[in-house]
């Protein structure tokens, strides 16, 4: 079934919605979920939660693509309930070290601009990803955006352990400095 025949479902307010986004978007949410909690039982709690979620946005929001809605708010209940748990055990402390990566070229969102600023900030890191070559663009999005391990991320690409490591640290310096240059205060 396609997005806008499922958006549509959730238009007319059919319970079927939710088995048809179920059946189209389940395995990619739970993959995510999955990432960051390495729980089967708090991943298919965040997904489950997820399709609650779309079916009270849904309308009066209609996301121009559903996989990218989906899965971010898959990713913001993960994260949630990962903090929720606080513990060094669900994810090997992945969520730590990737946050920790990124902090030294995002700047924080908590402050009193954190909405404009967080829009522009998207903006800008859109059109940065954009400029990447295929290949770059995905392993950043495997680390920072779905939070593989760098194994698994050499593995997926056929890649080498330290030719991800140094991808990345040479994708956040280039970020680090084309964000400075928009004029993004680290």
């Amino acid at each position: 079934m396609k997005d806008t025949e499922i958006l549509d479902l959730y238009w007319a307010r059919e319970e079927r919605a939710i088995s048809e986004t179920e059946k189209a978007y389940g395995n990619y949410c739970y993959s995510i979920a999955w990432h960051i909690l390495y729980s089967k039982e708090d991943s298919d709690e965040c997904v489950n939660d997820t399709w609650l979620r779309a079916w009270n946005v849904i309308p009066p929001k209609r996301p121009e693509r559903l996989k990218l809605f989906l899965g971010t708010i898959t990713r913001n209940l993960s994260l949630d309930r990962w903090k929720g748990k606080r513990t060094m055990k669900r994810g090997s402390g992945e969520i730590f070290l990737t946050l920790d990566e990124l902090a030294e070229c995002v700047p924080d969102a908590h402050n009193t601009e954190a909405v404009v600023e967080a829009a522009e900030l998207e903006r800008l890191l859109n059109r940065f990803l954009h400029s990447l070559p295929e290949r770059e663009c995905n392993v950043f999005l495997r680390r920072y955006w779905y939070v593989e391990e760098y194994g698994e991320i050499a593995k997926r690409y056929g890649m080498k352990l330290n030719t991800v490591k140094t991808s990345l640290f040479r994708t956040r310096a280039r970020l680090r400095k084309y964000l400075e240059k928009e004029g993004v205060v680290l």
